[in-house]
Order: C-alpha cells, then structure tokens, then sequence
C-alpha cells in the first residue's frame, strides 16, 4: 500500500479532517512542550561536545556568554572543527540532506511548496548536526537548528492527527515560533518571528496555535534556563542627545541604518558567494569539508594567541557580551572581528556545517554598531557617545535587513536585552537598513537560497476582498432543468452560445447530476460535458465559505439556492463556477 503522507507532499490525502480551533490550540500548546524540552536537549548536547572538544571534560557546565577558556590540547584545538565537520558531513549525506545548512530556509520550502512536510528523521538528524557543529567550533548559530527541530516537531504531529494542509502548516510555524522562544527566551519575538516570516495567513486561526506554542515553550525553557535576558547590558549615561524625540539625532540613526543595510547584503553576498566556491570545487567532499573547518579552527586559534579569546568560535555570544559590557570597545577591532566573523561564518556554511545565521547576524550588529558609537566617541567625545548603544541598534538592524524580519529584529532586541530606551532609534535604523537591502537585492539571506532553485516566497501580505463577497455577486443564472437522458451520449452540442454564462441544472430522475452550460433564450442549445460534481450553497453566504467547501469536497461548481430553501433542483436560482472564482480573484488582484 502506498502511503500518501509521504509519497507526493505536493498532494496531501483527501481524507485529511478539519479540527476545531481548541483541539489545534491542544496539539500547539503539545508543540510548545515538546519542541522546549528539545530546545533545553540541544543546548546541553552542545555544552557536552564544547566541554570535550575545547577542554577534554565530560560536562553540562557550559555558558556561552562567557568566554571558553584555552583548550589544554594547545594548537591542537584547531582540529576540533574538523572532527566535527566530518561527522556532521556524514550525518547529513547518509541520513537528512536538508539538515545541511542554516535550515530556516527548507523550513520555509516546506510551508509553501511541500504542504509543511518535514521528514521526522530530520529531527534528529538537524539536532545531532547542529550541536556537533556549533559545539566543535563552527561559526554557526543554534537558532536555525532548534526552528528546523520545532518545525519538523509540528509537521510530525500535524501529520499524525491527519490535519488539513493549512493546520499542518500553522503547526510547522507554531513550531518555528516555539524554537526562538525557547532558545532566546522572546516570546513576544517568537510569535513575530512565525507570523512576519512563517505563515502565508495571518489570522485569529492560525496566531492562536502561534501564540500557544510559544508561551508553552518560553515556560519550558525558563524550568532550565531562568528568566534572564539573553544578555546584560552594561549601564552607562548616554548623552542628552539620545531623548526619544530629539531631531538632531534623527541624521545619525538614519546614516547608521543605512550603513547596516549595506553590511547585510554584503553578508548575503559574501555567504553565498562562498557556499558557491565550495560547491564548485571539484574534489573529495570530505577533504572539501576538511580544509573549510581547519581553517576555521586556525583563525579562532590565532585570535586566542592574539587577543586572549576564540571570538569567531561556535555563536559568539562571548564577544556580544564583551561589547555589550563595554568591554570591547576599540572600533578597529570590533571592524575586524565584523570582517573575521563574516568570513568564518561564510566558510563554516559553505564547508557543510549545520546551524543559523541569527546568532552571527547578531554578532555582525553588535561589532558593527560597536565600532560606529565607538568612532563617534573618538570624534565627539565631548558630547558623550557610547559604543553600547549604537552595538544594540546594530544588532536589530543586522538582523532585520539580513532576515527581512524587521519587527521580529527590534521585538526581540529589547527581550534579549531588557533595554527598551532606544525604541525610536532602533526602529528608524532598522526601516533604513531594510530598505537598503531590499534596493540591493530583493531576496533576504533565508529566500536567496528557494530563489536559487526556483522557489518564490512571497514577502508581502495583502488581504484581498474576494473572499468576503457573496455568492449571490458572482453567480450565473440558472434558467432550468434538464433529464440527462435528453442530453445524448456525451451531451455535446456545438453551437454558439455568446458571452453570457447560463446554466441548467442536469437531473437523473430525483438525483442532481450537475450543470451544463445553455443558451440564455433556448436551454436546448448547449454545450457539454457536465460540469460535476456539485453542491448546494445558499445565495447570502461568502465567498471563502464557497471556496472551502469546493475545496474540502473537490466539487467543480455550486447550486445556488435562497436562504433557508431546500437544496432541490428546482430550487436552484444560479450556478457557481470555479471559473467564476478565478475570475474574481484576478479581478480583485489586478484592482
């Protein structure tokens, strides 16, 4: 027997049931348990990997805002991506292909070309890849993996209650939104992040499930992690100039946001560029792989001979830290780890690491807006600049221009960081720099990937008004009855019958049949075959209604009838085509 969950996921099963909004608020909030026990796993497969490849220690203790201390192995340590990338390589070729990579991109593929279908054994193959990556050094960050974890989380159990393609696929982004609760601690973030980059609908239907899955995981997470921000910022006076609503300083966010859109499409850029080199070297994909990671593990190694610190290792959360802190504060290092991460991040990717590229968008902003509030204070010291404050702005410009979700980036910098006084700075910047990447290019770094094979993901959301109009607006008139008897063998006649669509209800003796297309002065004069199957709906209902229902029942029109009327034959007062349909759809688009 052939098993259509898996066989087309282009084509989900016809017996798939439509559950009411409690029952998939019940498997959301099941989503949001699961996919946070699994954020709280990976964190601690990582902690173990770390701990034995960068201090030869079987351990759970591992704290990635602190900075790891030199490995005991000496220049050895450089191997310890190497070992870890070959591994990884051979997870992904044997058993999940699509666990390659920054994942939020097959993850998105899924949504809306594969009716959320995610294989399961990705699962755990992207958590096993993923933690072996980033715990053996990899420039990667651990927020792709737990959203492919908590996709592929709600795909398995959508699937498992036979849910209807648009549950399955508010399950997938319930699950997208539960990983980045769970592993930033952003609930508010979380639920932007699935319903500005995730769902193809927004609505009370599917944000309800959204909602659920990632308050239940935020909880989960904190059970393990507290209820800290991400990370501490240090407190400093910041100069009268930065009040809210202060003009002068409108010219320097805008410069700022500018500047951030720039280094977003270079990072683009410079990351596929790079993936694009890998693929096109023609050579043993494990020595491939090896020469990648080696490389990575000498420049981490140089950086900690040189500056006491691994810096581009793993998420980098250390060197967030240390400027975030004041701590780093020298502009033209903090452009030169921008620089080193941008590279370390591209290589670990285009090797064949698996992880994101949140973490190291954030990594980007911070040094990048580091520098720039540093450089303003070398320049302006009088007027009291601080690298600090233009390092947070960087980071939700970074990573909205880079990601495309700009409301998602400015939420989740003021959970991360519990700092919520440069909310207008952050927006104007953020607006900027995503501007400047769109005029770029129009892809972001997660759809330039689906755009390379084809795949369009659409960034806008529009309502449209065809879906709240009547039937009783699009219908054509049904004018009587016809005995399929009388219709011949094929019930064809060819003849002229103009613009205008009428329609006869076909009858078998007391059975509906379907319709046939007549003449509006003579109902012999028609053209066949039978449209059918058909249903029955009442004038006064909307259009979506119509929709859903020819859709869940694969009928090819609608018998309209009044209000409250039988469903007979002679009932029938118009015809509703799927025709009619598309016509008003076009129509309404093209207003």
């Amino acid at each position: 027997m052939t098993d259509t969950t898996t066989s087309d996921p282009a084509n989900p099963p016809s017996d798939s049931r439509n559950v009411s909004i409690i029952a998939l608020s019940m498997i959301a909030i099941g989503i949001g348990i699961v996919t946070g026990l699994g954020a709280i796993a990976l964190r601690y497969l990582i902690s173990v990997i770390h701990n034995f490849f960068f201090l030869g220690i079987f351990s759970f203790d591992y704290d990635a805002n602190v900075p790891t201390s030199p490995a005991p192995y000496g220049a050895l340590v450089i191997l310890a991506p190497v070992v870890g990338g070959a591994i990884v390589l051979w997870l992904v070729r044997r058993f999940a292909p699509e666990a390659k990579g920054h994942g939020v991109p097959e993850v998105m593929n899924a949504i809306y070309y594969r009716n959320g279908y995610i294989r399961p054994q990705v699962v755990l193959i992207k958590s096993l890849a993923s933690a072996m990556s980033i715990g053996s050094g990899a420039s990667v960050g651990r927020e792709g993996p737990i959203i492919q974890i908590g996709s592929g989380i709600g795909s398995v159990l959508g699937r498992m209650f036979n849910l209807r393609s648009w549950q399955v696929i508010t399950m997938v982004a319930a699950g997208a939104g539960a990983g980045i609760a769970a592993t930033f601690n952003t609930p508010l973030g979380a639920v932007l992040f699935a319903v500005e980059l995730m769902l193809p609908e927004f609505s009370a239907r599917t944000l309800l499930p959204v909602v659920l899955a990632t308050g239940t995981a935020t909880y989960v997470g904190r059970l393990a992690f507290g209820i800290e921000p991400a990370f501490l910022v240090a407190a400093h006076n910041r100069p009268d100039l930065f009040v809210p609503l202060s003009v002068d300083m409108l010219p320097l966010y805008v410069i700022f946001g500018l500047l951030a859109g720039l280094a977003s499409w270079l990072f683009i850029k410079v990351l596929y560029r790079t993936e694009d080199l890998f693929d096109d070297w023609k050579i043993n994909p494990y020595l491939k792989n090896a020469i990648g990671m080696l490389s990575l593990g000498i420049l981490f190694y140089v950086l900690l001979l040189t500056t006491g610190q691994y810096h581009t290792e793993s998420v980098g959360y250390a060197s967030i830290e240390a400027v975030l802190t004041g701590q780093l504060a020298a502009p033209g290092f903090l452009l030169l780890l921008f620089v080193l991460k941008m590279i370390a991040t591209s290589v670990s990717l285009g090797a064949g690491a698996s992880g994101g590229v949140f973490s190291p968008s954030l990594f980007l902003g911070a040094m990048l807006g580091g520098a720039f509030g540093g450089a303003l204070d070398l320049m302006f010291p009088h007027l009291g600049f601080h690298s600090v404050t233009f390092a947070l702005i960087g980071m939700a410009g970074i990573v909205g221009a880079s990601t495309g979700g700009a409301i998602t980036s400015i939420m989740m910098l003021f959970e991360m960081t519990g700092d919520y006084t440069i909310t207008v700075a952050a927006i104007i910047a953020v607006v900027c720099a995503v501007g400047v990447r769109r005029r770029l290019t129009e892809d972001d770094i997660y759809t330039t990937k689906l755009s390379r094979r084809g795949h369009h993901i659409p960034r806008e959301s529009r309502s449209h008004s065809f879906s709240i109009r009547r039937i009783r607006d699009l219908m054509a008139p049904a004018v009587g009855i016809l005995e399929k008897s009388d219709l011949g063998p094929s019930g064809v006649v060819d003849t002229d019958l103009g613009e205008e669509r009428v329609y006869a209800v076909v009858t078998e003796g007391r059975h509906v049949v379907g319709v046939v297309r007549v003449h509006p002065e003579d109902p012999t004069k028609r053209h066949g075959p039978i449209i059918k199957p058909v249903g029955f709906a009442q004038e006064t209902s909307f259009l979506r209604g119509a929709m859903t229902q020819m859709a869940d029942r694969n009928h090819a029109a609608l018998l309209v009838i009044p209000e409250k009327a039988i469903p007979r034959a002679e009932n029938v007062i118009g015809v509703l085509t799927r025709d009619a349909i598309a016509t008003s759809v076009l129509r309404d688009y093209r207003s």
